[in-house]
């Protein structure tokens, strides 16, 4: 089956392992990637390590997603906005969504209730969680 529609991601909330801040506490925000698609979210001023945002992203998406995203990947990159110096890298994390868009497909819609995922550091080793949600509905 065939068929195309939006992909709704809450972004909930994050805890981080370690602040990147010497002074203060983090500004955390998180980039999302679907395919070619790029979104930022609101900077968490000040929230450390345990930002909260309660976010929600559109992205478009399609079954099958051929070339654009053939792994049906979400990534969640979490930076730490920095005013002087370049924002850090706090860790990413990857959720599959290709079940849930093809279930979305067949019955109109799907969803992946809010959940923790990993984030790690480039290294691989821990890093935190985020919790996001995910919703597609067929067009």
């Amino acid at each position: 089956m065939e068929g195309s529609g939006t992909l709704e991601v809450l972004l909930v909330e994050a805890h981080c392992v370690q602040d990147k801040e010497i002074f203060g506490k983090m500004d955390p925000y998180v980039i999302i990637r679907y395919g070619h698609q790029e979104q930022k979210s609101n900077v968490a001023r000040g929230q450390g390590t345990h930002p909260v945002w309660n976010q929600r992203f559109s992205f478009e998406a399609k079954y099958p997603s051929g070339d654009e995203n053939p792994n049906y990947k979400l990534t969640f990159t979490i930076m730490d906005r920095d005013t002087f110096t370049q924002d850090d890298f706090v860790g990413d994390s990857v959720v599959y969504v290709k079940d849930v868009v093809s279930l979305g497909v067949e019955n109109g819609t799907a969803e992946l209730r809010p959940a923790k995922y990993r984030v790690v550091r480039r290294d691989k080793t821990y890093s935190g969680e985020i919790k996001v949600g995910v919703t597609f509905t067929r067009n």
